[in-house]
């Protein structure tokens, strides 16, 4: 046997087999494979025959062979879930798998995700089904665009990126979260429309339940209340046809969620208020209808709130917090969850008595 260069004797080999095959103590052994590699590596000297890189061969194909199983494996999953991967890379809340955008209004993706929590300043939505929607306008789904009524198929994907631009000036943008007038987004609407006009400039300024800026803006009186973090979560969906005169007639039906704490600091008590609203809007021709380029006409808009502020007519909503709710007690009135939408706008303000309280089965 070769090793380092200088042969063996035959009389040494024949002892040292002897030896090892009598269990002789003190018997020399003879190093592993991967032994003799690292040594005469160390030593920086070639390899020998007894080196066993036919086994290193092997081995390496092995794991190979290991690593394509693993592989193959993977991609089944992702077949399979791939929003259970996405909440393994990270994605969603709490590491949640993020559920998939909505695109239809039967969608059936309401369910509670197991035992309720209470929500912390660090996961301001721990237990509720808005820990897995998108964050801001991720959550609205947007459609494919195409041609319809006088418009063609750029114009209406403009119409609807200015669509999803209007629900974010009015229900997302931090100033107007914080009470500042929504001027981007009112600059979106038609203003040759005077009745909404009129709403417009009173809402603002003498709020009341007939002129509630909160039917169509999302706003909280710093005073009172602050925002946890710079996340608002959505779910909804536009969709779009032809209306009135080949007008492009498009819905927004959209829920979103607010945590807040209250505003004096160190409160950590968090609360979450949750709106859906429903805007019909009309993007008009305007050589059939007077309005203004890049501007949409109200057809119709309602809001349901959860923890706004029962009977509130102040222009801000106004959450209830846990410690409040123990001493004033639970609402009286119908049992709904601000969650569900599986059931048209319509239906879900059909729940209850008009001007009654509800009371939110979670929030």
């Amino acid at each position: 046997m070769d090793k380092g260069g200088a042969s063996i004797p035959d009389e040494e080999w024949e002892r040292f087999l002897r030896e090892a095959e009598a269990g002789t103590s003190g018997a020399p052994e003879e190093p592993s494979a991967r032994a003799r590699i690292v040594a005469r590596q160390q030593r920086g000297r070639p390899q020998g025959w007894r080196t066993y890189r036919p086994a290193r061969l092997r081995q390496r194909r092995t794991v190979w062979y290991v690593v394509g199983l693993l592989v193959v494996v993977g991609l089944l999953v992702v077949a399979a879930d791939p929003g259970r991967v996405a909440g393994w890379l990270g994605g969603g809340g709490g590491g949640k798998a993020p559920l998939a955008a909505e695109s239809d209004r039967q969608v059936g993706s309401n369910a509670a995700d197991g035992p309720a929590q209470l929500p912390t300043v660090d996961e301001p939505f721990r237990g509720a089904p808005a820990e897995r929607w998108g964050n801001g306008t991720e959550g609205i789904h947007l459609p494919e665009a195409k041609a319809t009524g006088w418009m063609s198929q750029e114009q209406v994907e403009q119409a609807l990126v200015r669509t999803q631009d209007f629900l974010a000036g009015a229900n997302l943008d931090a100033g107007v979260l914080r009470g500042e007038r929504p001027g981007k987004a009112i600059a979106l609407i038609n203003p040759h429309q005077r009745d909404v006009q009129g709403y417009l400039a009173t809402a603002f300024r003498a709020p009341s339940r007939q002129s509630d800026p909160l039917l169509l803006f999302s706003r909280f009186t710093t005073a009172k209340v602050r925002l946890v973090g710079n996340v608002v979560k959505t779910r909804g969906l536009i969709t779009y046809q032809e209306g009135e005169h080949g007008a492009l007639k498009v819905t927004a039906d959209v829920t979103y969620v607010y945590p807040v704490v209250r505003a004096a600091a160190g409160s950590d008590e968090v609360a979450r208020t949750i709106v859906r609203r429903e805007i019909v809007m009309s993007w008009d021709n305007p050589e059939k209808v007077v309005t203004e380029p890049g501007t949409f006409s109200l057809v119709s808009y309602k809001a349901d709130t959860t923890n706004g502020g029962c009977d509130n007519a102040t222009g801000y909503f106004i959450p209830e917090f846990r410690t409040e709710r123990a001493v004033t007690g639970p609402g009286s009135g119908q049992r709904v969850d601000p969650y569900d939408r599986n059931k048209s706008m319509d239906a879900q303000m059909r729940e209850g008595s008009e001007g009654e309280c509800r009371t939110a089965t979670r929030s």
